[in-house]
């Protein structure tokens, strides 16, 4: 399988000791161009302290295209913090040249009706509109989330009559009981604006896993993350694939590691 490596990205999530300036310079020194940036590092914020400016200048000196900000939570309850956090990120979003915002569901065992989830995005779509910025809906597998399925995902993004598109994470459609059986036959594979890939060697039940057990892809990966993406591009997936590790395992990791598991990751995908 041959992907072109303008496809493959880079979450800011795999590089958690780095400075903004230092992850930039890795992902150029791999020869890659696109990265995944987020509001939940260390620096409690998307640019760690820096201005647009700076940013959008880093972003140039190393030819990146940062098509991602990760993420608004819980996008599904948009009461007036919700609302006041998703322009906030929005203005970064903007500032910084990202392309767009992803958004992450309620997670806490806490039910959201689909007329709920339809409504907020009604509600948010505007906010996304007068910024720019697209957003991408990234249901989450684990048994507590409130949006499980990436089929029923896609529907609820039609029904709302919004231009959002899918997030499709190789993890939480892992994690979804139902995934297989509803996927190859209902996913709308244009409506898929980003795939999320991950790996994991834990073999607990699917249900047990969480976060921590996400590294990045190898041979004895059980969430058959490189059959996904053999099936995506069956169907005619051409969009980003984003590597986004979660363990903290990373915080241990230094450049050379990080690039190790990245180069190791892509050739793994590669065949």
């Amino acid at each position: 399988m041959a992907i072109d490596p303008t496809r493959f990205c880079i979450n800011r999530k795999i590089a958690p000791t780095l400075s903004l300036s230092e992850f930039f310079q890795l992902v150029h020194g791999l020869g890659l161009n696109k990265i995944e940036l987020r509001n939940d590092m260390r620096s409690g914020n998307v640019t760690d302290g820096l201005s647009y400016d700076e940013v959008r200048e880093l972003a140039k000196r190393y030819g990146l295209e940062i098509v991602t900000i990760n993420a608004v939570y819980p996008f599904n309850q948009p009461d007036a913090a919700l609302l006041e956090k998703t322009e906030a990120l929005l203005k970064d979003a903007q500032g910084t040249g990202a392309k767009a915002l992803v958004l992450c569901p309620l997670n806490d065992g806490t039910p959201v009706a689909a007329e709920e989830t339809i409504a907020a995005m009604k509600k948010l779509a505007p906010l996304f509109e007068k910024y720019g910025i697209e957003g991408l809906v990234e249901p989450l597998g684990f048994p507590c989330s409130s949006l499980r399925s990436a089929v029923h995902t896609q529907a609820l993004i039609r029904d709302a009559n919004v231009p959002f598109r899918l997030v499709l994470d190789t993890f939480h459609h892992h994690l979804y009981e139902k995934a297989e059986e509803e996927f190859e036959g209902n996913i709308d594979i244009n409506g898929i604006g980003l795939v999320h890939l991950s790996g994991v060697e834990d073999t607990r039940l699917a249900s047990e896993l969480t976060d921590e057990e996400r590294i990045m892809l190898s041979d004895g990966d059980v969430l058959n993350s490189v059959a996904q993406v053999q099936r995506l591009e069956r169907l005619g997936y051409k969009g980003v694939y984003a590597f986004e590790p979660f363990s903290s395992v990373m915080a241990g990791w230094n450049t050379a590691d990080i690039e190790r598991e990245i180069r190791q990751s892509i050739k793994i995908l590669q065949g």
